[in-house]
């Protein structure tokens, strides 16, 4: 389980955030660490003073140019967020969190990502609608300020606390839907993150191409169609279904068009 987790720190500013986070993930058993857009050096002396016997991860840490790199082969992502938005989402803390993990790693191929923000504004509502659900710390409402290393911690501490419960379950006669996503014999992996991106890339410009959203006033619309499909949790199979739909309709809108270009003629 714990090997098929990746923290996901974006926009970092400080160095010593990055071997503090480095720190709680190694004492926690957690190893996969990506960097997007560091805004600070990351390997340097306050780096590994912070790390303090965890530099290896920070020497390690893959950086990317974009949360979607990032995230690319994750079948769940989870944004990590303080703040409340105008659009809900799904939104669990780090206990439910870690009692999901066991289903949603048995599969070998199965990546989680768990993403946190910059330490001044946290994740934008870009980023957070690229997340499948986001996870909330319940701190003290009058004083909700976390370092990021300090969550970064806690996730971790849940993250290992399930891992335990799962190893101590392990004993026990499993059930036969336990091995399975959903808990029943699934035919098809669950989509990655990059197959869901192309999948809404796709949906976006067809949309536009049949006069539905007007890219002028999108408004919501394709914010509350990633709500949609990030909480449906669709399989391979299924996206494939679904942009083979839209394929055809871009094929009828083609021959719409080419249609009404000869009758013009």
């Amino acid at each position: 389980m714990l090997e098929r987790l990746r923290i996901v720190l974006i926009g970092t500013s400080h160095p010593g955030n990055i071997g503090g986070a480095a720190r709680a993930m190694l004492n926690m058993g957690l190893a996969d660490l990506a960097l997007v857009a560091p805004r600070c050096q990351v390997q340097c002396q306050e780096s590994a003073s912070r790390a303090s016997g965890a530099d290896t991860l920070v020497a390690n840490a893959h950086v990317h140019e974009t949360l979607e790199e990032a995230v690319a082969d994750c079948s769940l992502v989870v944004g990590c967020s303080a703040r409340s938005r105008n659009l809900p989402w799904p939104m669990i803390t780090p206990r439910a969190f870690g009692a999901t993990l066991a289903d949603e790693t048995r599969l070998p191929e199965a990546r989680v990502a768990i993403v946190f923000g910059r330490e001044d504004s946290g994740l934008s509502n870009e980023e957070l609608q690229r997340c499948h659900r986001h996870v909330h710390i319940p701190t003290n409402p009058d004083f909700s300020s976390l370092n990021l290393a300090a969550a970064v911690q806690v996730l971790a501490y849940e993250c290992r606390q399930a891992w335990l419960a799962d190893q101590e379950a392990a004993g026990e006669t499993p059930r036969a839907e336990d091995d399975q996503p959903f808990g029943i014999d699934w035919d098809s992996p669950l989509a990655s993150h990059a197959d869901l991106e192309r999948l809404f890339e796709h949906l976006e410009k067809t949309l536009i191409s049949i006069d539905f959203l007007d890219p002028e006033q999108p408004r919501q619309l394709m914010a509350r169609l990633r709500r949609l499909y990030l909480r449906a949790r669709p399989d391979s199979m299924e996206i494939n279904i679904l942009r083979g739909i839209l394929s055809s309709v871009d094929k009828q809108v083609r021959l719409a068009q080419t249609d009404a270009a000869n009758r013009t003629l």
